[in-house]
């Protein structure tokens, strides 16, 4: 599919004036999350009249703490979910070649002091090559220990008395998850759909007992909108049962929330190009240690949480247990001194009658329609988002909610693709995610003046966000249309009061707004913080 022309979102006072029209929409999709934003997409590259509304902003929640990678699961590969592991190598095959400003392939070394660890491991890499066919990312290989350690330079030589005997070097991709969230919704606009952050969902709207629209409050000015669609999807991640719970209140809860914790570190305790994957811990978790922008992350946990925050805060268990894993993996151990940010994320586990621990439960997704019609989806994971929303989108076509219409995402690319292949920025690094894009941001007033050194946030970065992405806070700005929060948590704060201004400037608030933004950042960003 060739790329469909660029184009730029309009003003909120023009999105809120299309809310306004009494029209309606063929498709309104509640949550902007990787699951909300590519059934979004889904339905406008079929033709439907398409309208996403996120309360919060795009990926603020689940979707943008994951832990940058787009892969098959090699954990689901040991439990012998060979179906799930297939389609989802497939979807990372695709999502590399639709994506390839946001998307690219990382070795990973998986060390080895066992015995039977590089045969055990080494077969199982081998069908995970074979499973992924013809869009295999790159062919696994066994290492000898000097070839381990020259492609993880920071491993341990030794782990609880074991040598290291040598790994496997196998391939997986990597992502950066709130700037794919974000092509995502260019590209839900570049189709002639229409996608409003900061607008909350309040209710489902009835007629003759089939749901026909939702009611929304712009979070922003208060205004209060009620819009008619044929077909209501609820994409709202772990939050799907408070949609559900709209139309029946005595809706029995679909999904367990497990909480994933991610460290961040400076980069030399990972100085090469490769990831080290450590895969099985203690407890039978598996820990990844990642080159990220330029910095080293470290995760994850896999914790039940009863309660929803937006905000969720890494508990003291979960922060040592991975600098423990790590400190024992590594040549240099972490300390709490060492932790530049510390972030969560509530991953939507699908509940299973009679299972306990949510390292057990699946990530497979899950659609279901109810009696009036709302389509709810959750589970899954960013590498499948694709497949996810053809399925939802499908169900809806089948149960007659919409006129039949063929998916049409397997080959089209994101908005900003078309810049990979030109090399406008080396991959992997944060000006590649603009694709072509990038010479128009590069073009605005303060490229060349950096905010944030440790995500290299530029001004023009700031005024980008603001004219052509929807950033309509601080946050929004610092935390998912650049990484800073999540990098480096107190040069984020540092930057505030600059990103503030400059936002007020491009959007037209005064001093106050600057000042109240800005004190609401440092709220939020204290849980980005790690005490010492």
């Amino acid at each position: 599919m060739t790329p469909i022309r660029p184009v730029t979102p309009p003003t909120r006072e023009r999105l809120l004036a299309q809310l306004d029209s009494a029209q309606p929409w063929d498709v309104i999709v509640i949550g902007g999350g990787a699951t909300g934003l590519g059934t979004a997409v889904d339905a406008a590259a079929r033709g439907y009249r398409t309208l996403l509304v996120e309360a919060a902003d795009f990926a603020k929640g689940t979707s943008s703490r994951a832990t940058k990678l787009v892969h098959g699961g090699v954990r689901y590969l040991a439990q012998g979910n060979i179906s799930l592991v297939r389609e989802a190598l497939h979807e990372r095959g695709l999502l590399g070649r639709n994506a390839p400003h946001v998307v690219w392939p990382l070795g990973f070394v998986v060390p080895a002091y066992g015995l039977l660890d590089q045969p055990f491991y080494g077969i199982g890499l081998k069908m995970y090559d074979v499973l992924a066919g013809r869009l295999n990312l790159r062919s696994s290989r066994l290492l000898s220990r000097a070839q381990a350690l020259a492609d993880a330079p920071t491993l341990a030589p030794e782990v609880g008395g074991h040598r290291l005997r040598g790994g496997v070097l196998y391939y997986d991709g990597q992502f950066d998850d709130a700037r794919l969230a974000t092509a995502l919704m260019r590209t839900l606009f570049d189709l002639g759909g229409m996608a409003v952050n900061y607008m909350a969902v309040t209710g489902l709207n009835q007629s003759n007992g089939r749901i026909d629209g939702v009611t929304v409050r712009d979070m922003l000015g208060g205004t209060t909108f009620v819009l008619h669609g044929k077909c209501v999807v609820n994409a709202t991640g772990v939050w799907v049962d408070e949609i559900r719970r709209m139309e029946d209140r005595s809706a029995m809860g679909l999904v367990a929330p497990s909480q994933g914790v991610h460290l961040t570190l400076p980069r030399d305790f990972l100085p090469g190009a490769n990831a080290i994957l450590i895969p099985k811990t203690d407890d039978g978790r598996v820990l990844f240690v990642v080159p990220w922008n330029g910095h080293t992350i470290v995760g994850t946990t896999d914790a039940p949480r009863a309660d929803l925050p937006v905000e969720p805060d890494a508990s003291r268990a979960d922060v040592d247990f991975i600098l423990d894993t790590a400190g024992r993996y590594l040549s240099r151990k972490p300390t709490r001194a060492d932790v530049t940010s510390v972030w969560s994320g509530l991953r939507p586990l699908v509940k299973s009658s009679g299972v306990g621990a949510t390292k057990t439960l699946s990530r497979e997704h899950t659609i279901l329609l109810s009696d009036a019609g709302l389509i709810t989806v959750t589970g899954g994971k960013w590498t499948t988002y694709r497949r996810m929303a053809q399925d939802v989108m499908d169900m809806a076509v089948r149960e007659q909610l919409l006129p039949y219409a063929p998916c049409r995402t397997q080959d089209l690319p994101l908005h900003g693709a078309a810049g990979a292949a030109a090399g406008l920025a080396p991959a992997g690094t944060p000006d590649a995610y603009y694709g072509s894009d990038l010479p128009q941001l590069r073009a605005l007033p303060g490229a060349d003046r950096i905010l944030v050194s440790a995500s290299g946030l530029s001004e023009a970065h700031v005024r980008f966000a603001a004219r052509f992405e929807l950033a309509r806070s601080v946050e929004d700005v610092l935390a998912r249309r650049n990484r800073a929060l999540f990098l480096d948590s107190a040069a984020a704060l540092r930057a505030a009061p600059d990103v503030a201004r400059i936002l007020a400037e491009e959007l037209g608030h005064d001093a106050a707004w600057q000042r109240r933004s800005v004190a609401d950042f440092e709220r939020t960003a204290q849980v980005y913080r790690l005490a010492a």
